[in-house]
Order: C-alpha cells, then sequence, then structure tokens
C-alpha cells in the first residue's frame, strides 16, 4: 500500500453515517424546566435553613463539649 491511499481515517471509519451530524443547539424547553426544579428546590429549602443552622450549631457545640475534635 501506498502512503496516499484513499482508505478513511480510523476516525471516519468508526464515524459512518448515513445522516448528517447534528450541531449544539440550546434547548429552551429543558432549560425552562431546570431552572423550574432548581427555583422549586430553593423556596422549599429556604425555609428551613434556620433549623438546619440550629441543628448544625448544636451539634457543633455538643461537640466542643464532649471534647472531640473538629473534623473540618
Amino acid at each position: 500500500m501506498s502512503s496516499t491511499d484513499e482508505s478513511p481515517s480510523t476516525l471516519k471509519r468508526v464515524y459512518r453515517t448515513v445522516t448528517p451530524g447534528v450541531r449544539e443547539q440550546e434547548n429552551a424547553e429543558m432549560d425552562v424546566i431546570g431552572w423550574t426544579i432548581f427555583l422549586g428546590v430553593v423556596f422549599l429549602l429556604l425555609p428551613l435553613l434556620p433549623f438546619i443552622l440550629i441543628v448544625w450549631a448544636v451539634t457543633k457545640l455538643l461537640d466542643a463539649i464532649a471534647g472531640k475534635p473538629d473534623e473540618s
């Protein structure tokens, strides 16, 4: 075989298809769904934030009283 062989390269042999490749495009519908889920989680967890902070502070206080070293 010569160095100017007409055979396709390894990549072209692996990626043989009849249809043309699809370029990346924005998917606005999925973007809206993602933002809706994110905002829903934020609105659900925001009211719980004071309770989460209280539990965290009590845990740190009890660890300090018990004399356990801080893990962080």
